[in-house]
């Protein structure tokens, strides 16, 4: 009569090679090989130091990926402000100057790629200085287009491309205010559509036109943690971030997977926190703590980009989410 062993066989499953997809706790033993392995998650992602950028600045837009990013405009000089057209362009390995800005700003905010990306909203160094200068960028220079209805600076966006976008919240030229008004871009031309329910100025951003999320800020008398989702056509209050704060790095390219670095709560600070489309968990913080930084890439891969220290730093680094390794078990 066969045994259970015969019938069932062991708890650890004995192959000729490593299967191709195991998930996590699994393990095996390689009969070729003859070793015993398993597949194991790193529960913790990790900030690696970057490549710095030519010019520090902070308050500038971030975009793009990992290994393809932009990072445009911003302000490079303390403690009095010079609005800066820069444009630096990372290839995975090193910063190039590109064609600038044709307004100098900071404050600004953009999405995109590096082939095709749109900026609008800011801070000049004129009077007045708030702008609601739109311009798009073709993979080569940049070009004039249709303002925001409403000029302002230190708002946010979102938007897949050069044809859908949403910019929301910052501060207004009259009477200098906190806003909560969005506005859609169409390809052409700014739309007014719902307000977000919270005003506020300097929050991060993640996701597409129609399904966009913001989240912290400032409301002129307070750090919020408040996180918004725009449906396409309306905003609702989610669940908020942990930690309060404005000028912080928001990370990813959709709704429900996003990253957030740094920022401010009266002091700069390194927290990261990790979003998973309905709660914010806490994770590893960044290496060096600032505020007004930009963000590219997504809440895998991504990218904390100069901003301010004491002073303006030039600081890159890398995110790399967690991980699942496969270990060899060896007896001693």
């Amino acid at each position: 009569m066969a045994t259970y062993k015969e019938i069932r066989g062991t708890h650890v499953l004995s192959v000729t090679s490593d299967p191709p997809s195991p998930v996590n706790g699994q393990m095996w033993y390689n009969s070729t090989t003859k070793t015993l392995k398993g597949l194991k998650s790193n529960p913790v992602g990790s900030w690696a130091t970057g490549t710095a950028v030519s010019t520090g600045r902070y308050d500038g837009a971030g975009l793009g990926t990992r290994e393809a990013a932009m990072f445009v405009g911003g302000n490079d000089a303390t403690p009095a402000p010079n609005a800066s057209a820069l444009n630096e362009i990372w290839s995975g390995s090193s910063w190039t100057e590109s064609a600038d800005l044709n307004t100098a700003r900071w404050e600004i905010a953009g999405i995109g790629t590096t082939t095709a990306a749109i900026v609008a909203g800011g801070r000049t160094n004129a009077s007045p200085n708030v702008s609601g200068d739109t311009e798009i960028w073709n993979g080569s220079g940049w070009t004039e287009t249709s303002n925001l209805g409403t000029i302002r600076k230190n708002g946010n966006m979102t938007g897949t491309d050069t044809e859908a976008a949403l910019y929301f919240g910052g501060i207004d030229d009259a009477p200098n205010s906190r806003v909560a008004l969005t506005e859609s871009w169409n390809g052409s031309s700014w739309t007014e559509v719902s307000d977000l329910n919270q005003a506020r100025s300097a929050l991060g951003g993640s996701g597409t036109e129609t399904s966009g999320l913001a989240f912290g800020g400032y409301t002129g008398t307070a750090y919020t943690g408040v996180t918004e989702l725009y449906n396409g056509s309306s905003w609702t209050e989610l669940n908020d971030l942990n930690n309060a704060r404005a000028t912080l790095a928001g990370i990813g390219a959709t709704s429900t997977a996003a990253l957030y670095a740094g920022g401010n709560d009266n002091n700069n600070v390194a927290f990261t926190e990790d979003w998973n489309g309905s709660t914010w968990t806490e994770t590893t913080n960044i290496n060096t703590a600032r505020g007004s930084l930009a963000g590219a890439g997504t809440n895998t891969a991504g990218l904390a980009i100069s901003g301010y220290e004491s002073t303006v730093s030039t600081a890159v680094e890398e995110w790399t989410a967690p991980t699942l390794t496969t270990v060899t078990f060896t007896v001693s």
